[in-house]
């Protein structure tokens, strides 16, 4: 591959431009390959999957509404019951499956020994859900 002209004169300058014609014929050749190989790529391999058709059973637990009044009364769902009957229901309530979950309301007023002591009977039960609900202060 020379670079220069036909002339026989004692004048030979360097030549200062990029002969592009094997460029050229390199990106064609690449050209011509991409085009050949291309198709090839996107061969798939189809395949029949099954589909799934069930859904999740999804069970909510139920809740227990557990309140206590400024005066240490204590209601479950909206019924009041005793100490005693408190730890029966809380301990049949740790059997069911799924197990329910506790929302506790206790008044601004009530102390919090009464708060506690109905805290330790559903741990002793094997109650594990356990919430607080509270109402946001109107002040």
């Amino acid at each position: 591959m020379a670079f220069g002209g036909f002339r026989q004169g004692s004048e030979t300058a360097p030549m200062a431009e990029i002969n592009m014609i094997p460029l050229i014929d390199v990106m064609l050749v690449l050209l011509v390959i991409f085009i050949v190989t291309a198709p090839l790529l996107t061969h798939a391999v189809k395949l029949d999957l099954p589909q799934a058709s069930s859904q999740p059973n999804l069970t909510k637990p139920e809740h227990i509404s557990l309140s206590i009044t400024a005066d240490g009364g204590l209601f479950w769902n909206g019924e009041r019951v005793e100490r005693p009957g408190l730890r029966d229901k809380l301990a049949a309530a740790a059997k069911q499956r799924p197990q329910p979950e506790i929302h506790m309301r206790a008044d601004r007023e009530a102390r919090y020994q009464a708060i506690s002591e109905v805290m330790a009977d559903a741990a002793n039960a094997g109650m594990s859900r356990f919430g607080f609900v509270s109402t946001p202060d109107s002040r």
